[in-house]
């Protein structure tokens, strides 16, 4: 193991005023502390900065990754990193840095970028992976850590379980390095990433069209409004500042209702709304309407379908889909195939079956003619370019696509995370959800699951009208406040 650095003692003089718990992770850092459940989740590794997320253990990290990217690779090219704009962001990087540098790797630091910015610049040049420190849509006080492989493409399941073998001191991988990485900023790698974003739409295209930008505070900030203004639209900017203590707060992908007002007295074309990393967008109609991930693959799809660049027809999605997207895409002569909830189930179903669409209800969308990883800024452009091509409102071609079942979702914060990610073991909450199902029969369905970035239990009830739905969901709710939370 790597010796867990030490903090002089003026340094924790200062921050006297923090609780002992967190004092303690801060300063201190065992493997054997570790919770036994999984450090990595379904976007890497996230949780709240100063309770798992700390230096020390982001220094440990950084190593490991490095001595288990130096072990597969041929030739140890950079990794590339790149953050959002959270107050530990910068802490994270530099912990993350001495790591892998530590490991002998060289690092391409990137400073604020997209992760999808991360994920393209790693793909095209000689790195041997990439790195991301964000949370995505998660508030200010959480952080995560997002490693990919040197396709972009997130570092797949095997390669994360030996990281954290390392880690945690079980691990049979030697310590290869007999010398020193070094840390060299790149910010102007960034303009290859915009490039790239413009090299399959044609500048000017939306030229006359007035869009509204949620930014959250976050990644997107300094990139969105230039690439928008060269296609040639009229933007106003909502939230357009890099702002740490503010990032996804009150607004972004999962908080639509300023950009509703937004383009409703400006009497815009359109709105787009970015999480804190830019990996996903959610759209507004000139109505107020949110458009969500449903409604962008189904209208990029006959989009792409019309054009030749849909094999079969096929997309794919996960069991959080609408049913009314479903049926809808089935009777436009599509195929639907369902995953679990998680963008790297539905990046392998689209390896597997040759799918160039699929994506999540969260706006988060994989289409490999363009981009390698979900990218929010690229499903946008072409978002607003297929609503420009189209000749009418995104208003018109939602009203023209589907009409969605009533679907209702509620998350339940549940702080312990063993109760959590365990809750298939509480019967009281297996018993309600049975009894759910019976009540729903064909008309319906529920899904219970534990967020894999949050800590919460999500219930989600979907039903031919919306008192079934609420009935089923209060029920299930409740089962999950009274044995869970």
């Amino acid at each position: 193991m790597v010796a867990t650095p030490s903090f002089r003692p003026t340094y924790e003089q200062k921050n006297s005023n923090l609780s002992p718990t967190v004092k303690e992770t801060i300063f201190n850092w065992d493997h054997k502390s570790l919770l036994t459940t999984p450090l990595f989740g379904t976007d890497g590794i996230r949780g709240q900065v100063g309770e798992l997320l700390n230096a020390p253990l982001a220094l440990q990290i950084g190593f490991w990754a490095g001595i288990v990217l130096r072990q597969y690779s041929e030739n140890p090219g950079p990794v590339v990193m790149g953050q959002d704009t959270r107050n530990s962001s910068n802490m994270l990087a530099m912990a993350l840095s001495a790591g892998l540098t530590a490991a002998g790797l060289e690092v391409w630091y990137l400073g604020l970028c997209p992760t999808p910015g991360v994920a393209y610049l790693t793909s095209v040049s000689e790195a041997i992976g990439g790195v991301m420190i964000s949370a995505s849509h998660n508030p200010p006080e959480d952080n995560g850590i997002k490693f990919l492989g040197c396709d972009g493409t997130k570092l797949s399941s095997e390669l994360q379980r030996q990281i954290e073998a390392g880690i945690r001191g079980i691990t049979d991988i030697p310590k290869l390095p007999t010398n020193w990485g070094q840390h060299y900023h790149r910010p102007e790698l960034i303009k290859d990433y915009i490039a790239s974003l413009h090299s399959s739409l044609i500048p000017g295209k939306l030229q006359g069209m007035k869009i509204v930008l949620d930014l959250a505070w976050g990644a997107a900030v300094d990139l969105a409004p230039e690439i928008f203004q060269t296609m040639g639209a009229e933007i106003i900017c909502l939230h357009e500042k890099p702002n740490g203590d503010r990032i996804n707060v009150s607004c972004g992908s999962t908080h639509l209702h300023s950009l509703q007002q937004a383009v409703i007295e400006n009497q815009a074309d359109l709105g787009l709304a970015f999480d804190g990393d830019a990996d996903r967008v959610l759209a507004v109609d000139s109505q107020g309407r949110s458009v969500d991930g449903d409604y962008i693959l189904y209208l990029w799809g006959q989009s792409l379908s019309q054009a030749g660049l849909l094999p079969n027809n096929l997309i794919v999605t996960t069991v959080m889909a609408n049913l009314g997207f479903e049926r809808a895409w089935q009777n436009y002569g599509g195929k639907l195939i369902r995953t679990k909830v998680g963008d790297q189930y539905v990046h392998a179903e689209m390896q597997g079956t040759g799918s160039m669409l699929g994506g999540e209800q969260s706006g988060h969308i994989l289409c490999p003619h363009y981009c390698v990883t979900g990218d929010g800024l690229m499903t946008a452009l072409h978002l607003a370019t297929l609503v420009q091509n189209s000749g009418v409102s995104l208003a018109e071609l939602v009203n023209q696509s589907f009409q969605k079942y009533p679907q209702l979702l509620r998350n339940i914060r549940v702080e312990d995370r063993d109760r959590r990610m365990n809750w298939q073991k509480c019967e009281p909450l297996v018993r309600a959800i049975e009894e759910a199902d019976t009540n729903l029969a064909d008309v319906g369905r529920v899904l219970v699951r534990a967020s894999g970035t949050e800590p919460v239990i999500r219930v989600m009830v979907e039903a031919v009208n919306a008192q079934l739905a609420s009935s089923c969901t209060e029920n299930l709710v409740l089962a999950v406040q009274g044995y869970l939370a």
